[in-house]
């Protein structure tokens, strides 16, 4: 598809959802018809131009759509006149109104699953395909259509009010979630799948835009800025993992770093302090280093303790400990993590990396032999098993 036209059409598609719910209700119907008034447009636009009104022309186009599924609706046959006069006017004036807010937070209703309400902001907000997301998440395109459609039943059921929501803890944590999957993929051949950062960002933009004075928003899309802006120098032209330790710095983006060390700056001076806060804080010192050996491990440090107390968890727990290897030595990390009730893969890597530095190689490369097999990203299992031969 021509770049303008998905760009627009990925825009657009919570601002004509949010005027047709706003509109009709029944949110389900509203976005099948969303969809396929999607779908018209990536046909006939490349075609036949943008028209001068696009998101009037889609509004217009779904609106029909929602009335054709009304009316064929054998149940609601004898509401025939009804929807007739839910007829759409002319696209002009377009409602002012924007709703893409408060539909990301009906895609976030607490009634849905985690993954049902990734895969319903990822096509309801973000406009992606069930096709797309299925390639994402690396999961059959059935599985993906049956979790968006159970959530928009749920939804419905659930009598979610159409109102902007006050509380955006749950829709940033599903921003959260998209975005880190897609910078550390948890299963398949490459480490980090950009069309899930992108969107990821796009999103939390968006948001940032209508919430520029929410600290944790902001803190949000600080931390994907930053962390994205290594994402060039994170793997090699063969897509060998390489550690932040042994990053070269000089290829980061620092555009991006700029901008994100600006939000951050901004947010622990004007907002309370929260764990997204924290975490852009923590990637803007590691950005701020020219090298590794200049990195500011005690301040990573005290920030860690201050995430810790706001967000405690088992890794926030393990990558604190990270931190304590830095600044007080292997064997104050050690004594921590054998402490720490988790059972991942990234236990037994940070274990074996601690082993490493007392220069425990054996029991290290037993430690990442384990991480190897615990883990079902195929970069950092070569990563792991590579370490495992040739410890350091």
């Amino acid at each position: 598809m021509n770049p303008e036209v998905e760009g627009l059409l990925r825009a657009l598609a919570p601002q004509v959802l949010g005027v047709l719910v706003r509109r009709h209700g029944q949110f389900d119907v509203c976005e099948d018809a969303v969809q396929e008034a999607l779908l018209g447009a990536a046909q006939q636009w490349p075609a036949d131009g943008i028209p001068d009104n696009p998101k009037g022309w889609l509004i217009t186009a779904a609106s029909r759509r929602w009335i054709e599924q009304y009316r064929s609706d054998t149940a609601r046959r004898q509401r025939e006149d009804k929807v007739v006069a839910l007829t759409p006017a002319p696209p002009d004036p377009v409602p002012a109104q924007d709703d893409t807010l408060t539909i990301l937070a009906l895609c976030c209703h607490e009634s849905l699953t985690t993954a049902s309400q990734i895969a319903l902001t990822l096509r309801a907000v973000g406009g992606l395909t069930t096709a797309e997301i299925a390639r994402a998440f690396l999961v059959p395109e059935a599985t993906v259509a049956q979790r968006i459609s159970r959530a928009k039943q749920k939804i419905k059921q659930s009598g979610a009010k159409f109102r902007p929501p006050q509380d955006l803890t749950a829709v940033l944590h599903v921003l959260y979630l998209i975005f880190t999957e897609g910078s550390t993929a948890s299963s398949g051949d490459t480490l980090v799948r950009v069309d899930l950062t992108a969107e990821a960002i796009r999103l939390t933009r968006q948001l940032h835009r209508r919430r520029p004075d929410d600290g944790e928003l902001t803190g949000l899309l600080a931390l994907m800025l930053l962390t994205d802006a290594r994402r060039p120098a994170r793997t090699n032209a063969h897509g060998t993992l390489i550690p932040l330790a042994e990053q070269d710095r000089t290829i980061w983006d620092t555009t991006a770093i700029a901008e994100g060390a600006d939000l951050i700056s901004t947010a622990l001076k004007t907002a309370q302090i929260g764990p997204y806060q924290l975490q852009a804080a923590i990637a803007a010192v590691h950005a701020d280093a020219k090298t590794a050996q200049d990195t500011d491990w005690p301040e990573i440090l005290g920030l860690y303790d201050l995430l810790t107390v706001t967000a405690p968890g088992p890794m926030v727990s393990l990558n604190r400990i990270v931190a304590v290897a830095m600044v007080h030595g292997p064997k104050q990390a050690l004594d921590e993590l054998s402490t720490l009730d988790l059972d991942h893969y990234r236990v037994h890597a940070v274990k074996a990396h601690l082993l490493d530095l007392r220069g425990e190689h054996d029991q290290a490369r037993h430690e990442y032999e384990k991480a190897a097999k615990l883990t079902l990203s195929a970069p950092e299992q070569r990563y792991l098993r590579s370490r495992s031969r040739h410890p350091r």
